[in-house]
């Protein structure tokens, strides 16, 4: 039983004893007391003046003396203050607390829900390397997987490839014409940056000579008619693009349960788009091509095939729904997407419902903002983008000026990219600052890192020297040391809040909150010179279990923590 569950209780108690009625459903209000006041819960009185028929200060004094009388010792003292009672916590509760969390391995996690949630992230397309828009993208999403593990979810990591289509054949068309041959191999380069570097240089090309386009169209064309040219090149400028994600993903440290490709899901959503038409969900235009009126939804008329009979992302994401839906009992699908596609999954949510699928209006499209840069948007046909490999080097390459360690480099230059990019609340548009995010101090990564560092080192001192021992009987404790008990007692809810508002910015700013916390109870407060053996072990108690709680958070994250910096 939590706290606010035990002081409910005692509470409906007080109010059955002084006031003679049964407290209803919500009438117990509790919230976290005011800074300013002294206490840890604040009860709200003012539903139960009436009831008693007395001020509110006389309220708040007769039922805080109950719960001193009555709580058997939960309560410390209280104060009234007009319609609030505040209650401070006895500290023999909150060292029970410390034992419990000390006791739980995996404290924060939440009991499985028998419940599975597919999560779609990274969405690359095979004409470019990942940029760092897609690094904002693959961070979410894994990030927002390991805090939904963390609710009891069962989790299915997910990725579509957007491996057909117009794009791809404006890169592979430009190979073609102006790459004599390179490969991977005989230019040194990255198979995705080989294949980006094409796709650049078809639009360069295309302003010179605007018939391109119709080659390129012409391509596409030949692609959906299975021609055997076409697609051996498809295959093999997609390998050396594979081959070039695959190692950016295992440098960020993402990966996927199941990857699905648009090649392999296109034609079944085609098939469904064309029982649609056959049962007047659609409608043909004049020059051939399939439409949807979705002005009955508020909305307006979306193409899902062209004249030609190639399709569309949204015949794609049809049909691969459809797929994903067979293949795995999916409670909850959540698509994590920039919020420039909000009208893609509403029309995608609406499609589904009306072609029969059960899950349409169920979809979740988990919308986050841009990220920007000083100069402007990023545009991959120009060039004009923040390499995802060259922009992790950098960081690493940063964080080694600090730490000549390159594995501590490693972990801490990409620590900072990932919490720089996590602790902005993801629905909003960021501005991304790499000198910002390597700070050591501040609300940054490096900073918890090194938070998490010292009381390593700390408790390898003590292990060394024997100090870890029962604590033994504690008088009162110190102002620091409650705080850092209340802020580990905080950390179950906060990953409950960050499940329910898929936000690993809400983990970013408990992470931050904590390590201060312990920064300043370590400069205030001698742990392994404190000469009371008893307050000593109490201090390498609270020491050892807040660098478990940091480093089950910085894992929700996907950031390592460094044992030495």
């Amino acid at each position: 039983m939590t706290l606010e569950q035990q002081i409910s209780e005692l509470a409906k108690g007080a109010v059955k004893a002084l006031y003679g009625v049964e407290a209803e459903e919500g009438q117990i209000q509790l919230q976290k007391t005011r800074p300013e006041f002294e206490g840890n819960i604040t009860m709200v009185v003012f539903p139960f003046v009436k009831i008693a028929r007395k001020a509110p200060q006389l309220v708040g004094d007769e039922i805080g003396q109950w719960l001193m009388a009555n709580g058997q010792g939960l309560i410390a003292k209280y104060n009234a203050v007009q319609g609030f009672l505040n209650l401070v916590i006895d500290d023999g509760f909150w060292m029970k607390q410390l034992e419990a969390i000390d006791a739980i391995e995996d404290y924060g996690q939440q009991p499985s829900r028998n419940k599975l949630m597919m999560i779609e992230y990274s969405s690359p397309n095979t004409n470019k390397p990942l940029h760092l828009g897609h690094v904002r993208n693959n961070l979410l999403g894994y990030s927002i997987a390991q805090i939904q593990k963390a609710n009891g979810w069962q989790i299915v990591k997910t990725n579509i490839v957007n491996d057909r289509g117009i794009h791809i054949c404006k890169s592979m068309l430009a190979w073609l014409k102006y790459g004599n041959g390179e490969t991977p191999e005989s230019s040194g380069k990255k198979g995705d940056h080989l294949v980006g570097d094409y796709y650049v240089r078809f639009d360069v090309e295309n302003k010179k000579d605007p018939t391109l386009i119709e080659e390129a169209q012409e391509m596409l064309r030949k692609w959906e008619a299975n021609d055997p040219e076409v697609r051996a090149l498809w295959a093999q400028m997609n390998e050396w693009v594979y081959a070039g994600f695959d190692e950016t993903y295992r440098m960020l440290g993402v990966d996927f349960d199941k990857i699905y490709y648009e090649s392999q899901t296109y034609l079944e959503g085609k098939s469904e788009v064309e029982k649609g038409l056959a049962a007047g969900q659609f409608y043909r235009g004049e020059d051939g091509s399939v439409w949807a009126d979705l002005t009955s939804d508020g909305l307006d008329e979306k193409l899902l095939l062209r004249s030609d009979g190639t399709s569309v992302y949204m015949t794609q994401d049809i049909g691969t729904a459809k797929i994903r839906f067979q293949d795995y009992p999916i409670d909850k699908m959540v698509y994590v997407v920039g919020n420039e596609q909000e009208y893609h999954f509403q029309v995608l949510s609406i499609l589904l419902d009306r072609l029969g699928f059960p899950f349409g209006k169920e979809l979740v499209h988990f919308s986050y903002g841009m990220v920007e840069l000083p100069n402007g948007k990023m545009k991959s046909r120009e060039g004009t983008v923040v390499d995802a490999d060259d922009l992790m080097a950098k960081m690493i390459e940063d964080a080694g000026e600090m730490n000549k360690d390159p594995e501590v480099a490693r972990m801490v230059g990409l620590g900072a990219l990932k919490y720089f990019i996590l602790k902005v609340d993801p629905r909003k548009n960021m501005l991304f600052n790499p000198a910002e995010s390597i700070d050591f101090n501040g609300n940054t990564g490096p900073f918890i890192q090194y938070t998490y560092a010292r009381i390593r080192s700390v408790m390898r001192k003590a292990e060394e020297l024997g100090e870890l021992r029962d604590m033994g009987l504690l008088g009162k404790l110190e102002e620091k040391e409650l705080a850092l008990i209340q802020r580990l007692c905080e950390y179950p809810a906060t990953v409950r809040t960050a499940g329910d508002e898929f936000s690993p910015a809400v983990i970013c700013n408990y992470a931050y909150a904590l390590a201060c916390d312990f920064n300043s109870f370590y400069h205030d407060l001698s742990i392994l010179n404190e000469p009371d053996v008893t307050k000593r072990s109490l201090r390498l108690l609270l020491s050892k279990n807040v660098a478990k709680v940091l480093k089950s958070a910085m894992n929700l994250l996907g950031i390592e923590m460094p044992e030495r910096m």
